[in-house]
């Protein structure tokens, strides 16, 4: 109790015997009482709370706070009205026993509760609880939250307790109010998360139940013995609203930054033993209320929960600014309101909707898309769904028609329309954050789902190598070069090839290429021999990135004499030879893979990239976006191919059971599943290293996936090819053209071997580092 209370502070004193008095006039406990006394409470940052004690009574007193208050808070009335509703229902709260609105008894409103004995945890974490009792107390929480929001507002008589639909948008506007009622000094952040709650408001904003409007573990009241609720306390910002306000509010905690020790006690609970994790709670909330266990809209809910409790923090500050605070520490709860604004910002863009299908423990909580990725994923994906996927069956009529003709290398009048209507619906260059203002964790996911039809990337415009040169210019591009080359590019107006690999060396290495660039005059004279460069078969392909090595280098470092130059593809001298086929196919569909030869070619200087010696600086700028598309497309193909598989091990029998009845297909259903989805949360993960901390950062993630990626998908195509037989391989279905992609994935931008040599030299790096960190 000691630990619990303090001494009446001196800027909330008051008139005792006045108290004593009255009370006496309507309490029997203290009107029979010879002892009266009063100690505050040290907690509660709004209506001061004190504990009111008599010789064999105790009770609870609840008080407006003394001076200037903001408009319509501390009304002591309301918590008056709701838990007399409540109490008389049977709902877990402390019974009231009066309420005063003369202030001349103790210079402000009051009412008198009794007093109930049990335990309050003011550290959400639980110490000194084990595992059990902390997974019990938290789910007995949840238990009583989803009952408050079962209530019947019409039998507690508080159909007109507040003012219902469209609750969110006035918790915005009121904490929006409150706050700058409040503030002392301009915090941009504030501002900021403000302006994106008005614009981000919840579509089912029009759900009403009775909500509570603080509801914490510390607001709770718990059996000295039992993991269950006596008391729900603290009902001033009580009203009817949107339920998932509360129990966003409730586990905002799980969210928190454990490096903000403002409030230690709401930081580190993620992981912590017993503690049930939120989905956990959600689906507890979700059964005892008997709705849908979906929560749109989650990170709305928490946000405005961030933002809720800066607003309060700021209000809290100012009152310790006026000397009318509640609590001791009120001075360095001005502290937080920055960090926690900050803190609703990150929450509004990376945690994602928990829909039915995506619990927070899987990959999407994990890496979450910002509000903008989840709303141009599920455009691409109706997209795909209502054209791109129908029109598979006319582009393949195309491509088959015209096998032998020079029209396999122009697009088809389909695709061409499609490319139109996706530019039109908006969904075009959706790769290049600059321009789609999606993340590469954002892009990542969309990735996967046109992974899942050939020429889907391209009517997007997000096909490789566009994509890649497209980002070279745009990192590294002059202005110039810019306007001539990536602005028709992003458009869709040309195309573009990519000039690296040799037939005559080694090209594992690229240090080997020896394609050369030499300074005449005003101009670079180019000469050498490539191949597969990709794309260059397409009649709109008109200009090439070339990878040259300096015929005279400025510098004797290996990696210092290569450079990157535009070419344009009708430039004297440029040769295309021939396409080069995989297994036996010349992939027309891309443009197809050429041989090109460049004959004393002569560009302008200004076609240099970044300057002479920077290829491999711009190479390694543009291949960790790039490896991270092919292998999250990769993933979309090796979806789609289990999707096949499964389809096929279904229908068809042998041996006097269906195919996945043999316990070697479900074995490989099974194995293709666990590599598709550890595939899939690896490049995540290197997508939000590559957003966080730079390409040069990801470098073992990124390579990491490059190899996995490609042998994952070889694997699920592999399996898949083996349960449809002969026609796997055939060109009925398409597994023969997707492992010819997926087994040349494992050579493009790099062989897996030397990916797996620079991961064994990063790691070997990085365990000397942890070592040499203990010494």
């Amino acid at each position: 109790m000691d630990g619990e209370t303090t001494a009446v502070r001196e800027q909330h004193k008051f008139n005792l015997s006045n108290l004593h008095k009255y009370l006496s006039d309507y309490v029997p406990g203290v009107a029979n009482s010879n002892t009266f006394t009063v100690r505050q409470y040290r907690i509660g940052q709004s209506n001061p709370t004190f504990l009111v004690m008599t010789s064999s009574e105790s009770y609870v007193l609840r008080k407006k706070p003394p001076g200037m208050l903001l408009p319509g808070a501390h009304k002591v009335d309301r918590e008056y009205q709701v838990q007399k509703a409540l109490f008389s229902a049977g709902f877990p709260v402390p019974k009231p026993l009066l309420y005063c609105a003369d202030i001349s008894v103790i210079g402000a409103e009051f009412y008198l509760m009794e007093h109930v004995q049990g335990r309050i945890f003011r550290d959400l974490r639980l110490p000194g609880q084990s595992p059990a009792e902390r997974a019990a107390l938290y789910i007995a929480a949840t238990e009583v939250l989803a009952r408050l929001h079962s209530a019947d507002l019409a039998a507690l008589g508080l159909s007109s307790y507040g003012k219902g639909a469209g609750y969110c948008q006035r918790q915005v506007s009121t904490w929006t109010r409150q706050y700058k009622a409040s503030a002392h000094k301009e915090i941009q952040a504030m501002d900021n998360l403000s302006d994106w709650l008005v614009q981000n408001l919840p579509t089912s904003d029009s759900q009403v139940t009775l909500v509570h409007g603080d509801f914490r573990l510390d607001n709770l009241i718990f059996h000295p013995t039992e993991a269950r609720v006596l008391a729900v306390l603290d009902w001033e910002l009580s009203t009817t609203g949107h339920p998932i306000v509360d129990l966003a509010y409730f586990l905002m905690p799980y969210y928190w930054p454990s490096s903000f020790h403002i409030l230690d006690s709401m930081g580190g609970m993620k992981g912590l033993e017993g503690v049930p994790a939120p989905e956990d709670l959600i689906t507890t909330y979700c059964r005892c209320r008997q709705i849908p266990a979906s929560l749109p809209e989650w990170n709305f809910f928490l946000a405005l929960s961030v933002f809720k409790m800066a607003a309060i923090a700021q209000g809290v500050y100012a009152r310790h600014l006026l000397g009318n605070a509640s609590s001791p520490d009120a001075a360095c709860i001005g502290q937080s309101v920055e960090p926690l604004a900050q803190t609703g910002l990150n929450v509004a863009q990376r945690a994602r909707p928990r829909g039915s299908e995506a619990l927070p423990s899987d990959e999407s909580h994990l890496f979450p898309q910002s509000r903008k990725g989840q709303l141009v994923l599920g455009q691409v994906r109706d997209f795909m769904s209502a054209h791109v996927l129908p029109a598979q069956q006319e582009v393949a009529e195309y491509y088959g028609k015209n096998a032998h003709s020079p029209l396999r290398w122009s697009t088809p009048p389909v695709i061409q329309d499609l490319k139109k209507k996706a530019k039109a619906a908006g969904l075009w260059n959706l790769f290049l954050p600059s321009v789609s203002g999606l993340s590469q964790l954002d892009y990542a996911h969309i990735a996967e789902e046109t992974g899942k039809c050939f020429f889907a990337p391209e009517i997007f415009n997000c096909q490789a190598p566009d994509t890649g040169n497209m980002e070279v210019l745009h990192m590294y591009g002059t202005e110039e070069q810019k306007k001539k080359w990536l602005e028709p590019l992003l458009q869709g107006e040309i195309r573009s090839c990519f000039c690296m690999t040799e037939p005559d060396v080694a090209s594992s290495d690229a240090t080997n290429m020896q394609c050369t660039l030499q300074k005449e005059g005003g101009h670079y004279a180019i000469n050498g021999k490539k191949w597969w460069s990709s794309g260059a078969g397409n009649p709109d392909c008109k200009v090439a990135i070339v990878l040259c090595k300096s015929v005279s280098p400025n510098s004797s470092q290996r990696h210092k004499q290569h450079s990157m130059i535009l070419v344009p593809l009708d430039t004297p001298g440029v040769q295309i030879i021939r396409p080069l086929t995989v297994f036996g196919q010349d992939d027309a569909m891309h443009g197809g893979h050429f041989e090109i030869h460049f004959n004393s070619v002569c560009v302008p200087l200004s076609n240099i990239l970044l300057g002479e010696g920077c290829g491999f600086e711009i190479a390694q700028g543009r291949l960790g976006p790039g490896r991270l598309h092919h292998c999250m497309r990769a993933v979309g193909l090796a979806e789609r191919a289990l999707q096949l598989l499964s389809q096929r091990a279904a229908d068809r029998h042998a041996f006097g059971k269906k195919l996945y009845q043999h316990e070697v297909v479900a074995h490989w259903i099974a194995e293709c599943r666990i590599a598709i989805d550890q595939t899939r949360l690896l490049t995540l993960h290197a997508a939000h290293a590559l957003d966080v901390q730079g390409s040069r950062a990801a470098r073992k993630q990124i390579a990491m996936i490059k190899v996995v990626a490609g042998r994952m998908a070889c694997k699920v195509v592999d399996c898949a090819i083996q349960v449809y037989g002969g026609a796997g391989v055939s060109g009925d279905f398409p597994l023969a053209q997707m492992y010819a992609y997926a087994r040349t994935l494992r050579l493009a931008d790099g062989p897996d071997e030397v990916h797996l040599s620079s991961i064994a030299h990063m790691e070997l790096r990085d365990q000397y580092r942890k070592a040499a960190a203990k010494l």
